[in-house]
């Protein structure tokens, strides 16, 4: 007998897509209901598991998003693309960062944070049956968006003996004369690696050879450490060609509740991912781009301020770890660690042993890929009073 509902008709039978039952339950919705578990238990937790800056949006950022705010001009629908002065912000910031000249009529996009681009892209350029090549560790969106794109996802493994970068020898040709785009990221979450020039050219000349689309996201190119200064993708030679790069002032500027980023690169590229958008999305409030135009044309003016405290907090967490008898490597970039997992316990243990008998939370490796297996990852946004207690609790866990 079917089951009836409240009004004596029978219940509809719920059933997911079958995209989504692909797709692993989110890593930070899982850790978010743990954490929710042991707080309601009382257990006091400090908090290492998602990149999300304590640190306040600048002031001058806020007074302008108060006062474009209270603009009626700004109430109503904003551009598909992104307003002209905000994309103009964008390449006058990219030719100041990196010397790097863009037009932003058509090389420049506007988006609702740079993982509303980069879930889009896959959309605009993948068909049914076509291979994405992910890194593995990685983002996760990279691989979901393919699936719901009906792509197939390919791993490139990121291990040490390559320092976390992709060997791109390794990828068949069978399935690189099928893939139609590549996600690369550096700084690279959640591994902390950086990339150099002769890896981006490398990427560059694969990417040409197959007709692959470079996805690169760069969204941590500004937290970096000890005057080192990561490259824009954009500055190799042919990178026009093939590529498009994410970026986001989530991190950069401490306004990851703001839901502002933007994509240059490629026009084709470029115009594609904006056709998607103009029939998903109704562009970004006017009032928040107004305010990321004063976020890029101050740019430089809390930054030394920024990458100092991460520096603090990244040079007494790994300290901390190690006194522990934890391996992990000081980053040159990002606010991520990248810790060795005691070889006992897999990624996941060690994550929930941490937060059932420690307090603190780590995302455990395996959550971004298969290859992140053996790995957790701790994220420098909280206090160094907290750091300093998360130091002393380790030492009580005798890892």
């Amino acid at each position: 007998m079917n089951p009836t509902n409240s009004l004596g008709g029978a219940t509809l039978k719920i059933e997911q897509a079958k995209r989504v039952k692909q797709i692993p339950p989110y890593v930070f919705a899982e850790i978010d209901r743990k954490k929710t578990e042991l707080r309601e238990k009382g257990m006091d937790l400090i908090d290492l598991g998602i990149g999300d800056p304590d640190i306040p949006t600048p002031k001058r950022i806020i007074d302008r998003l108060t006062e474009a705010a209270q603009d009626a001009e700004n109430h109503r629908y904003p551009s598909y693309v992104g307003m002209l002065d905000f994309r103009q912000a964008v390449a006058d910031w990219y030719k100041k960062r990196f010397q790097v000249s863009l037009d932003p009529r058509t090389e420049v996009l506007t988006l609702i944070g740079s993982k509303e681009g980069i879930a889009h892209i896959p959309l605009a350029f993948v068909d049914p049956g076509e291979y994405v090549l992910v890194s593995d560790p990685g983002y996760p969106v990279y691989r979901v968006s393919t699936i719901f794109a009906g792509g197939t996802p390919h791993s490139m493994p990121l291990v040490r003996e390559n320092q976390f970068l992709p060997d791109l020898s390794k990828i068949p040709p069978q399935i690189a004369e099928k893939a139609k785009l590549m996600f690369i990221n550096y700084p690279n979450n959640p591994t902390a690696a950086v990339a150099e020039r002769p890896f981006f050219e490398e990427v560059v000349e694969f990417a040409t050879k197959y007709e692959i689309i470079i996805c690169h996201d760069a969204a941590y190119s500004e937290i970096a450490f000890d005057g080192y200064r990561p490259m824009s993708l954009m500055e190799v030679n042919g990178a026009r060609d093939v590529a498009i790069e994410f970026h986001s002032l989530s991190k950069t500027f401490n306004m990851t509740g703001w839901r502002i980023g933007f994509a240059v690169g490629n026009r084709e590229v470029v115009g594609g991912l904006g056709r998607i958008k103009t029939n998903i999305d109704s562009g970004a409030f006017q009032a928040v781009q107004l305010a990321g135009i004063e976020a890029l044309n101050g740019y430089g003016t809390e930054t030394d301020e920024i990458i100092s405290i991460y520096t603090a907090r990244r040079n007494l967490l790994v300290k901390g770890l190690r006194a522990a008898g934890l391996e992990v490597e000081s980053p040159k970039a990002t606010f991520y660690l990248w810790v060795k997992v005691p070889n006992k316990y897999t990624s996941a243990e060690f994550a929930t042993l941490l937060m059932e008998k420690s307090g603190i939370v780590g995302t455990p490796g395996n959550g971004f890929g298969d290859a992140g297996e053996g790995y957790i990852r701790f994220a420098l946004t909280v206090g160094e009073d907290r750091i300093r207690e998360a130091e002393d609790r380790l030492k009580e866990l005798k890892v």
